[in-house]
């Protein structure tokens, strides 16, 4: 079994900053990916950054330039430090790990809710 714990949510003012973080515990052999998406009400889930293991990172065209994604391997985790937040950020993000091995399989945390408002 594989556990996604995600935190750093929360409200923040346009132009403001958020940092998400997002811990996979459990029976993990090799960590293939790692990434964040975001569902906003009455939208479909999106990209926002992918990083794969050894591969070119991925960013929507939306966030290039404000987002920033990062891993720090021995402990698993991934980061999404997300600045000049707008409006149009506002949205459920959910970071994805795809493992490889014996729980071979692509995994979702429970969702962390972004609102950028004034």
């Amino acid at each position: 079994q594989v556990q996604l714990v995600e935190s750093g949510g929360g409200l923040v003012q346009p132009g403001g900053s958020l940092r998400l973080s997002c811990a996979a515990s459990g029976s993990i052999f090799m960590i293939y990916a790692m990434g964040w998406y975001r569902q906003a009400p009455g939208k479909q889930r999106e990209l926002v950054a992918r990083m794969p293991t050894g591969g070119n990172t991925n960013y929507a065209d939306s966030v290039k330039g404000r987002f920033t994604i990062s891993r720090d391997n021995a402990k698993n985790t991934v980061y999404l430090q997300m600045n000049s937040l707008k409006p149009e950020d506002t949205a459920v993000y959910y970071c994805n790990v795809g493992i490889t091995g014996w729980s071979a399989g692509d995994y979702w945390g429970q969702g962390t809710q972004v609102t950028v408002s004034s």
